[in-house]
């Protein structure tokens, strides 16, 4: 069904969340470009980043921005539109909107306000990398982005070290070797997977212990949006002082019923 017809049946219009390449403008669904098409609105984090991908298709929506500092002004202006009976579709610069990025308020706000929200699928970087990071993808969780200033950033790691799921981050490549120092000497010197530039001419997946991927970087310069996909904690890596160790190894015998014959 299309948004026209979709929206005859609504006095309100959609907000749909339409996912869109990150990185090779080919990585769109045929769906995706027939509602940009057919939306009365896009809102989009860059304008110009975003209308890279419009011309290449064809498409002649308007666009408008909607990115973190101007999201209370703009989210009421398309809450407006959308409460006019107008479709907006809702576009990051790159993959699913509303992951890591100020989507997520606008989307809050429409299901608040009982409008109809419409998932348009596609590309997503964090499920893009842990598809060929070739660690367990069975069962992970999504980070994001960490702290950017290093105490909060290692307070962050410390609650993570006992996570047991396969972890994904994001990260600049501005701090991506001062995050992996984090994680080795927090977290562990597990199996990790860096990759960066997805589905771009110079993509590139580089897979080992942290401590190789750091040895591997250290005298390059990093260029594109990185994802990490860090090896969930296997009970066998050292991870800290001998009193830490000492005091996971007592919690977990109590985890499991143990408690001495003292």
């Amino acid at each position: 069904m299309t948004p026209a017809k979709i929206r005859r049946m609504n006095k309100e219009g959609i907000l749909y969340i339409v996912a869109t390449p990150i990185g090779n403008l080919e990585d769109i669904t045929f769906r995706a470009v027939r509602v940009l098409k057919e939306a009365d609105i896009i809102a989009a984090e860059d304008t110009r980043h975003t209308q890279k991908l419009l011309n290449h298709y064809g498409i002649k929506t308007p666009v408008t921005s909607y990115f973190e500092h101007n999201k209370a002004a703009k989210g009421d202006f398309l809450a407006g539109r959308l409460k006019e009976g107008k479709d907006v579709a809702l576009v990051s610069d790159a993959g699913t909107p509303g992951i890591s990025d100020p989507g997520h308020d606008l989307i809050k706000g429409a299901i608040e306000a009982g409008i109809r929200v419409v998932p348009i699928p596609g590309p997503s970087a964090a499920i893009t990398a842990l598809s060929v990071s070739g660690l367990p993808s069975d069962i992970f969780a999504f980070e994001g982005f960490l702290p950017a200033k290093e105490k909060a950033r290692n307070e962050r790691l410390e609650t993570l070290r006992g996570e047991q799921r396969t972890l994904i981050f994001y990260e600049s490549p501005q701090r991506l070797l001062s995050t992996l120092k984090d994680i080795r000497d927090i977290i562990g010197d597990r199996n990790i997977a860096v990759l960066r530039e997805l589905t771009k001419i110079h993509e590139e997946a580089v897979r080992g212990r942290v401590s190789d991927i750091l040895e591997a970087l250290k005298n390059r310069a990093i260029k594109g949006e990185v994802v990490i996909i860090l090896e969930g904690f296997q009970g066998k890596e050292f991870k800290g002082s001998i009193i830490d160790e000492l005091e996971m190894a007592v919690k977990s015998g109590l985890e499991r019923g143990y408690r001495g014959s003292g």
